[in-house]
């Protein structure tokens, strides 16, 4: 066993990071918690693999002797990060340890057999669209709070890609609210694929600018994204992902448009009387005059009010968990919002305010019932 190769220091210590992604500390298989390291010809080619999503990318590398290892991946990551700058070189040696060593400093630390890491699944992807990173981006970020943060129904605690011919919906629920993003895309393909939130969140860190491009390949059983240098390969989760179209409410009772900012000032200032232990919900009234939030726990008791932008319909009185409307307000990331109510007891539609960007997004929350209502 024998490699030798030398790489410039913060290229090395990047890929170490974006790879790094895809490894647990406390992996079943001890060669899992180590990088998959390939020197071969003039470039270095990493590996993070947890056995549900794998990350690699390659290097440029002045490779001295061809071969690969395996070293642990935090500890590796620690040592480069923490070199000198200039150039890294890593030497395996007969006894199974390999060398570190940059600038003065040197590190002697165990290899791993390269034969005992676990091949990345050929997964058969097809070619499904290219996207701008900034379009991928948005719509993730405007939809992932809305993820189910238990495994009761394993769809739900990803996100469902609806691929259609000129169409791209991003979808996420968790029985509480529903978020949806729809944009339009070149794509000639037809799949809907339920991609896991942790997947998605180390996408989010490898994207690059939003000009900078993602492609997406995919098939029944796997998703491959290809983006800055990296490919990152998942598993998708397998079940049914609930009909979302069926949820959303088709009438239209009362409409109100309030400023984003304004109504999350009041929502926080009304949630510092609520605890993990002291959940109770925000009573909040709309009338064409005027917002009123109420709230009342045993840490005392709150009144506070704003003045809505626009409002049509009639005055109605719904209860919210304060953190689903916030997370619903701040995702949305625009100005002002419209909420559209059908009386105290049905889902509240959240959308963009009517205009240019009225599809950009629909959230739906579900209102809490007062203890009194039975």
């Amino acid at each position: 066993m024998d490699m030798r190769f030398e790489c410039e220091k913060t290229l090395l210590s990047a890929a170490i990071d974006g790879v790094s992604r895809a490894i647990t500390s406390r992996a079943a298989i001890p060669v899992l918690e180590g990088i998959l390291l390939k020197a071969e010809g003039f470039t270095l080619t990493l590996t993070g693999y947890d056995m549900e999503m794998g990350i690699t990318t390659t290097i440029e590398c002045n490779v001295l002797v061809p071969g690969e290892t395996v070293l642990d991946a935090r500890l590796f990551g620690a040592m480069v990060s923490r070199m000198e700058p200039g150039t890294v070189r890593v030497d395996l040696g007969e006894n199974g340890t390999a060398t570190v060593s940059g600038g003065v400093a040197s590190f002697e630390v165990p290899a791993m057999q390269p034969g005992d890491y676990p091949s990345l699944p050929v997964t058969g992807a097809e070619n499904t669209m290219t996207l701008k990173c900034g379009m991928l981006r948005e719509m993730i970020e405007k939809t992932i709070y809305a993820v189910a943060q238990d495994d009761k129904k394993p769809a739900h605690t990803g996100e469902l890609f609806v691929i259609e011919p000129g169409s791209l919906t991003v979808v996420a629920l968790d029985g509480y609210r529903l978020a949806i993003v729809k944009r339009d895309v070149e794509c000639s393909r037809d799949i809907r694929i339920i991609i896991p939130a942790k997947t998605l969140q180390e996408l989010l860190k490898l994207m690059g600018g939003p000009d900078d491009e993602v492609k997406i390949d995919a098939n029944r059983r796997y998703v491959v994204f290809t983006t800055c240098g990296y490919t990152l390969m998942s598993r998708l989760i397998e079940g049914e992902f609930l009909n979302y179209q069926s949820v959303l409410p088709q009438t239209e009772g009362s409409v109100v448009e309030v400023n984003c900012r304004a109504f999350m000032d009041v929502i926080e200032r009304a949630s510092l009387i609520i605890t993990e232990r002291l959940k109770n919900p925000l009573r909040i009234q709309f009338t064409k005059e005027k917002i009123t939030v109420r709230c009342q726990t045993s840490l005392g008791k709150v009144i506070d009010e704003l003045t809505p932008q626009t409002m049509r319909g009639d005055a109605v009185e719904i209860g919210f968990n304060n953190r689903y409307l916030l997370d619903a307000l701040r995702s949305g990331k625009t100005e002002t919002v419209r909420f559209v109510l059908n009386g105290a007891l049905s889902p509240v539609k959240v959308l963009p305010p009517e205009g240019d960007n009225e599809n950009d997004f629909t959230y739906l929350v579900l209102p809490v019932r007062f203890k009194n209502e039975g």
